[in-house]
């Protein structure tokens, strides 16, 4: 399975969208899979579902922090590299998708509901969620095909 169908598949078990990719990368980045769905948890719905950043490119962007992140507040050189790599990802995101706000991909608007929505068939086919997911998860498997960590990043 690619990463993608992967990602796909664990958001068809009940995962929000930032959970499936985290999940997904949870052996690069030497994550529990717990620690990971937890810290991913609130990122659904475009954060609690308020509908801004898409969840599945929030995801992404954790990734990136674990794999590429700085830890030393002085690290500017660090600091600006990761951010290169979190525009890039996005700006691949949106040269596909059209934006990386989850209400402009979901074509509505906010959502002060923190209610999710019942996961059932009606919820899968009316979502562009799952493809969204899997080309995230695709595009940053990609992405760490063409930058492999080097010793320095590795714990």
């Amino acid at each position: 399975m690619t990463k993608g169908e992967i990602a796909k598949a664990y958001f068809y078990q009940g995962y929000n969208c930032s959970q499936s990719i985290v999940l997904t990368f949870c052996e690069e980045m030497g994550l529990e899979k717990r620690i990971a769905l937890r810290l991913a948890s609130s990122f659904g719905g475009g954060m609690g579902r308020l509908r801004e950043v898409c969840g599945a490119v929030s995801g992404v962007f954790m990734v990136l922090g674990v794999l590429y992140g700085y830890d030393d507040p002085k690290d500017r050189a660090g600091k600006i590299a990761l951010y290169h790599r979190v525009q890039e990802l996005a700006s691949r995101f949106r040269a596909e998708q059209g934006s990386i706000v989850c209400r402009e991909l979901l074509g509505g608007a906010p959502d002060s509901n923190p209610t999710p929505e019942a996961r059932t068939e009606a919820y899968y086919a009316k979502r562009p969620c799952p493809e969204l997911i899997a080309r995230a998860a695709e595009l940053l498997d990609a992405y760490l095909k063409e930058n492999p960590l080097d010793s320095s990043q590795e714990d």
